[in-house]
């Protein structure tokens, strides 16, 4: 259970991280650039299989649903977590003393046991989409992911890559991230 304990905790900096990344990372990260509208995750559906497809250089109006998706379900899983607990109270999330009623302490547990299929599930609904996209249309999203580079064929966008983000930016993300943690941990 500590290894458990530990892992949700990451998880929970992850998250602030992510969420403040997507107000204050590179342009690709941000939030404002790729959440669009049902207009244009059907356009981008209409494209798809076109044989004039271009990738998106970021994420495409699809891919931006998939990070919402998994963002909501890691966040509500990590949520319940937090005030979850075994039945004899050895092993508990952190703020689970907040929670002074036995029977919502045992539905909010149960909700995290139960809803970690449904993280499951987007997971590998994540991971097939990246896959579709590696093997179907040949485009690594995983590569200029980490990079920050793409390839120029095919893709709409900068050539020369996301401009780099200021160090000042990086590093008040991960002092949020484990100033989060240490508080809610303490």
């Amino acid at each position: 259970m500590d290894i458990h304990y530990w892992s949700g905790l990451i998880l929970l900096g992850l998250l602030v991280f992510r969420l403040y990344w997507g107000f204050a990372g590179p342009e690709t990260a941000r939030f404002a650039q790729f959440i669009k509208g049902p207009r244009a995750v059907f356009g981008y559906l209409g494209k798809l299989f076109k044989p004039d497809y271009r990738a998106s250089f970021g994420h495409n109006p699809l891919g931006a649903l998939s990070v919402i998706a998994l963002l909501l379900a890691v966040a509500v899983q990590v949520g319940l977590g937090l005030f979850a607990s075994d039945t004899d109270f050895v092993s508990a999330g952190p703020l689970n003393h907040h929670i002074k009623d036995y029977d919502l302490i045992e539905t909010i547990t149960e909700w995290h046991e139960d809803f970690f299929n449904v993280l499951l599930a987007v997971i590998g609904l994540h991971l097939a989409a990246i896959a579709f996209y590696l093997v179907v249309k040949r485009i690594n999203l995983v590569g200029p992911m980490l990079t920050g580079r793409r390839k120029a064929a095919n893709v709409e966008g900068p050539r020369a890559g996301i401009a780099p983000v200021s160090m000042v930016r990086l590093l008040i993300g991960i002092v949020l991230a484990v100033g989060v943690v240490w508080l809610i941990a303490r």
